[in-house]
């Protein structure tokens, strides 16, 4: 057996996140957003490190990596779970970060998700945004949404990503997962590609460059459901982003565009449970409502957390009252949620009341 895979054995069998390999250092997990050492583990010399990597890169990835000096896969453990690598050179030598991703995919309700996430996989078409920074659940939310679809519907989807992460089996559905550089050139060919494939539901695994983000609304524009990742915090920020990606004279129309397109961001933070045991998502939610497409032509995307604040009913949430929410219920300390808060004097006004 391969010396990596006790130490991958070890993220699972302790309910960690990722295994982070460094030259100089001793191996070390993420178990509830904190990095710890792994028992009985010694300090790795740079050479150690690189018969660690070499064990389960195959000789392809390998001649990458030693050509790149980065590279990125996936890699499966019966009995674990897949595990997206990301191979690295820094000062001391070579490093590696293995992040578990779970052989069973997570439903919504496991996950506690509200209703209104769930909802999501009944839209026909238009763009939906899962945003949030590096860590923060955005691949298993959307695994959720995904499986949910495949579940309850007769459709095509395709996945585009790098790597493949969550593996899905067709159920009510046809899957079509794609992973770029071993089956598509790129994001922006194999979405370009989805359109013609008869996909009614499109997932791009990151929104990396500008050529991808157009080709996105250009699908959802044409009757697709396209779910799209952003490392961005909040609707209204997301929204922006995407705009500024364009150049200054493309921006009035991509504002129309998006207009008619976006129909939810979902922004995502993990927080530290009160037990101190574990993480749970908190999501900020936008729907599309009839006042959302003028905001968004006409910039006013200061107006969307009222805009989401006035949706309660229907589901919306600004992160900050979800936040508060979870303090209600004891899920989260106060000091936790706090340190998460975007609008903290608000967010104190509405823990004391």
């Amino acid at each position: 057996m391969a010396a990596i895979h006790q130490l991958l054995r070890h993220v699972k069998d302790q309910r960690g996140s990722d295994l982070h390999l460094a030259a100089g250092l001793e191996p070390r997990i993420r178990r509830n957003g904190a990095l710890e050492p792994v028992p009985g583990w010694p300090v790795c010399e740079p050479a150690r490190v690189l018969e660690l990597l070499r064990e389960v890169a195959s000789d392809a990835h390998w001649e990458q990596f030693e050509r790149d000096h980065d590279l990125d896969f996936a890699y499966g453990l019966e009995g674990v779970g897949r595990f997206r690598v990301n191979y690295l050179c820094q000062q001391n030598g070579a490093a590696a970060v293995f992040r578990l991703i779970p052989e069973i995919i997570t439903t919504l309700e496991e996950l506690n998700m509200p209703p209104a996430i769930g909802a999501l996989a009944d839209i026909r078409a238009g763009l939906i945004l899962v945003t949030g920074p590096t860590g923060s659940g955005k691949s298993t939310t959307l695994a959720a949404i995904i499986d949910r679809i495949n579940s309850t519907y007769s459709k095509h989807i395709v996945t585009i990503e790098d790597p493949v992460e969550f593996v899905h089996r067709n159920k009510r559905c046809r899957i079509s997962q794609r992973e770029v550089g071993t089956d598509t050139e790129s994001f922006s060919a194999a979405l370009r590609a989805a359109i013609r494939q008869d996909a009614e539901v499109i997932m791009v695994g990151e929104m990396r460059d500008l050529e991808t983000i157009s080709l996105a609304l250009t699908a959802a524009e044409m009757g697709s459901v396209v779910f799209g990742t952003l490392h961005t915090n909040g609707a209204a920020n997301t929204i922006d982003r995407l705009i500024d990606a364009f150049p200054v004279e493309e921006q009035a129309l991509v504002r129309t565009t998006l207009s008619e397109s976006l129909a939810a961001v979902v922004s995502q933070l993990l927080v530290r449970t009160a037990d101190g045991n574990g993480r749970c998502a908190v999501v900020e939610l936008l729907l599309k409502t009839a006042g959302l497409p003028n905001l968004i032509r006409e910039g006013n995307t200061q107006m969307i957390p009222s805009l989401m604040q006035s949706g309660r009913a229907i589901g919306m949430q600004v992160m900050d009252d979800a936040l508060a929410a979870m303090v209600e219920a004891k899920r989260v300390t106060p000091r936790e949620a706090y340190l998460k808060a975007t609008n903290k004097a608000r967010f104190e006004s509405l823990i004391d009341d």
